[in-house]
């Protein structure tokens, strides 16, 4: 039996950054890990800087870029100039490298670990034909599993609609609280969407690994991991194995004070739990309005805030795990005239990025308003942060239902469903978070969820028992 893992995280710094910290459970446990890389043809992608900051901290973890073939590039993925790229075509063409590489090392490999989006390039295949055991990772939560598994089937309930054909009359899939349509992703309300197409794929062929390992925990979504393993999701089917091994988060404070980022030290003279942080994944980005929005509501709220701003990738802010890495913004041309200036002594704009698990870690930081990411809120609970969400894109607005309604530990940003969030929004909702005492009732509600993830962390917890059992079933 082999003694490495090779990890696929598919495409996308929201992928890769949670199969690193997966990869780093593997080197405790005794094994050696690959984790493979894909980097779009021709781009300058946030990956490869992604790629080169996970390497360079973690020297015992190898990475293996995978080639190109000649034959691929920008119009293999996107030939219809007037569609956005469709990244599962991309990732099927990296079958071929994939087989090869798997080839090379075939003895000393133990088993494969693919993201989920790789499943929509069946990948499986490739692992099936050379006789390697797959396993997926899910990067997102168990709730937003049990909805995409079930999801071919209720496509199918509704025959030839879609799901943004039949209203607001909620939904109830297993393991959820009932939500509206509109609280899938997006790309879910057009059943013609070939992405779309290629998602269903994905996941009616999950079941067929011999493991499914979620970045979560027991405590914090019982409901949804109890539909799972009780076959809910798939009927008719077995369900695989489910490992619960999160909260997967990046530790933070990896520098020394020499590497020390400027927030860091910016909030270091600010009162405790004084500050909200915004920040909105590495491909949140928002048009200059909505950005003018967000500042005239900051400045108008009179609230501490530490604020990352990207530059606009497009007109509606959406995701494009293909595009370039984005320039620096130029804050000047960005926000309204004078805004830094008038909130200088209790605020801070942050080009492009920042050290997020430092920053919710931090004493002074008092409140996340985020997007929504899986990575993102599972950081903000281990931090204890209450949350103002606003989700963006993908699973993020099921994400959110999830911390408003089945947690009670964030609240809902009025408007992000429409054309902008209205500066009276931003001002409302954060005075109400840093001020009130409904503010006060979702950080205790979110400082008890961190005890129960820590809990499941330490030696003996239910997450790190999951991890021992899967290695044993490995």
């Amino acid at each position: 039996m082999g003694d490495t893992v090779v990890l696929n995280p598919g495409l996308g710094v929201g992928h890769l950054v949670p199969m690193v910290e997966l990869a780093k459970l593997f080197l405790r446990g005794g094994l050696a890990v690959t984790v493979i890389v894909t980097v779009p043809p021709g781009k300058a992608t946030d990956t490869s800087a992604a790629v080169a900051r996970a390497a360079a901290a973690n020297p015992s973890v190898r990475f293996h870029v995978l080639p190109t073939p000649p034959d691929v590039d920008g119009d293999t993925v996107a030939p219809d100039a007037a569609e956005a790229p469709n990244p599962f075509v991309l990732l099927r063409r990296m079958n071929a490298p994939l087989r090869d590489y798997l080839r090379s090392v075939l003895p000393s490999v133990r088993a494969l670990v693919l993201d989920m989006f790789c499943f929509c390039a069946d990948a499986v295949d490739v692992a099936a034909e050379l006789g390697v055991p797959v396993y997926v990772f899910y990067t997102g939560s168990a709730s937003s599993l049990a909805v995409n598994l079930y999801l071919p089937r209720m496509q199918a309930q509704i025959g030839d609609a879609s799901l943004g054909e039949i209203g607001d009359v909620p939904l109830s899939f297993p393991g959820n609280r009932p939500f509206k349509p509109t609280d899938l992703p997006e790309l879910a309300l057009d059943r013609h969407n070939e992405v779309y197409k290629s998602f269903l794929h994905a996941f009616e062929r999950i079941p067929e690994s011999q493991g499914i390992v979620i970045n979560t925990f027991e405590w914090l979504e019982d409901r949804a991991l109890r539909a799972l393993r009780d076959g809910a999701c798939v009927p008719g089917r077995a369900t695989p194995p489910v490992y619960c091994v999160g909260p997967m988060i990046s530790a933070g404070g990896g520098g020394g004070e020499e590497k020390k980022h400027e927030c860091l030290a910016w909030l270091d003279a600010q009162p405790e739990k004084s500050v909200v942080f915004l920040c909105f994944g590495s491909m949140g980005t928002f048009p200059k309005t909505q950005l003018e929005e967000i500042a005239v509501g900051l400045e108008r709220s009179g609230q501490r805030f530490l604020w990352v701003v990207q530059s606009p990738r497009s007109a509606d802010g959406g995701p494009d795990l293909l595009a370039d890495a984005l320039a620096e913004p130029d804050l000047a041309a960005l926000l309204p005239e004078g805004f830094q200036e008038r909130t200088g002594g209790r605020g801070l704009v942050v080009k492009s990025w920042a050290p997020q698990a430092d920053v919710l870690h931090h004493r002074a930081t008092g409140a996340f308003v985020t997007h929504c990411g899986w990575n993102s809120t599972l950081e903000a609970i281990v931090a204890g942060q209450p949350l103002i969400c606003w989700p963006l894109y993908a699973e993020q607005r099921q994400n959110k239902v999830f911390v408003v309604e089945e947690m009670g530990a964030g609240v809902e940003m009025a408007g992000y469903d429409g054309e902008a969030v209205a500066a009276a929004e931003v001002e409302a909702k954060v005075r109400w978070v840093m001020e009130s005492k409904g503010g006060e009732a979702l950080r205790e509600r979110a400082m008890a969820a961190k005890h129960k993830a820590l809990e499941a962390l330490d030696e003996g917890g239910a997450s790190r028992s999951a991890f021992a059992e899967f290695l044993r079933d490995l």
